[in-house]
């Protein structure tokens, strides 16, 4: 796995760090940090601020390249990830004055749509990674996110919750639909929803993850807010899909920016629907289903 970390020596930048050492740590990752030097003669400045970001990293026993460029940050970091081909892009993000429908700075989403790579995007700061909130469409496509986040789970000894929300049904049938026996139901059934769900909580639980389902009734980012006040979660998983257009560009969709937006933890965007194949973590996947108590070329990839 290769994880390239971006810091700008902010002090969420080095909550961003903090956050994703133990990540790099228990996935055994070839890491690099990225600092860039927006203006001539901040070199030195640049140099600190790797070196500050390096030493968080050692404390977990996690040694990095130290990577330095010149020039606009979002453009040096898509050129870094289309040279590097990174598994993971981890970022500190903080929230604009919130006036207007995008709180998030404009810098974090370009960021997120202009990159290949899954970002792991650090709003606030958590102590550790130990319970995930997998939001997933119940589509084929999202089994992707699955896959990366239940073995980022698998190597951090995380629990996931994974949670999908389905239309609000007619009032009549509120209450009988709320009861657990509908949760059982959705999963057994022979719709393609059901049949989905099913196969990705079956992936969770090849990877050897502690996962339940949960499933509610009506708006997506209403039901998601809910969830995360009834339990405390650690980080939120999410999609997005390449853009119809010949550029690398990604599309965050509505669900996934509000979350980006109003989630007040660390968010991982996954891609979803993409042909890219980053550095060997699809192959680490396939080898854990196959062999679920880990092989050599498993834990090396």
């Amino acid at each position: 796995m290769k994880i390239l970390f971006c810091t700008d020596g902010s002090s969420q930048a080095e909550n961003a760090v903090r956050f994703g050492a133990p990540i790099a740590a228990a996935c055994q990752a070839e890491t690099s940090i990225l600092c860039i030097a927006e203006k001539a003669g901040h070199e030195d400045a640049v140099l600190q601020v790797l070196r500050r970001a390096q030493e968080l990293l050692r404390e977990y026993h996690v040694n990095a390249e130290l990577i330095t460029k010149a020039g606009r940050p979002v453009r040096e970091i898509e050129k870094r990830t289309q040279e590097g081909r990174y598994d993971l892009i981890v970022i500190g993000a903080v929230r604009k004055d919130r006036r207007g429908p995008l709180w998030m700075s404009a810098r974090a989403y370009k960021i997120i749509e202009s990159v290949e790579p899954a970002v792991l995007v650090v709003i606030g700061s958590r102590p550790a990674l130990r319970r995930i909130l997998l939001c997933t469409g119940g589509t084929p496509q999202s089994s992707r996110a699955v896959e990366f986040a239940g073995n980022l789970a698998r190597r951090v000894n995380a629990v996931v919750d994974l949670f999908h929300v389905v239309a609000e049904p007619p009032a009549i049938f509120a209450n009988l639909l709320e009861r657990e026996e509908e949760t059982d139901r959705v999963l057994a059934s022979n719709s393609k929803l059901g049949r989905s769900l099913r196969q990705q909580k079956e992936l969770l639980v090849k990877l050897g993850v502690p996962c339940e389902f949960r499933l509610r009734h009506g708006l997506v980012v209403t039901e998601l807010l809910k969830e995360l006040e009834r339990t405390e979660y650690d980080l939120v998983v999410s999609g997005s899909s390449p853009a119809h257009d010949a550029l690398r560009k990604y599309v965050m969709g509505d669900v996934t920016r509000e979350i980006v937006n109003r989630a007040d933890l660390p968010v991982l965007v996954v891609r979803t629907g993409s042909e890219y194949a980053p550095h060997g973590f699809g192959n680490l996947v396939r080898n854990l289903i196959k062999h679920p108590k880990g092989t050599s070329e498993a834990a090396t990839s």
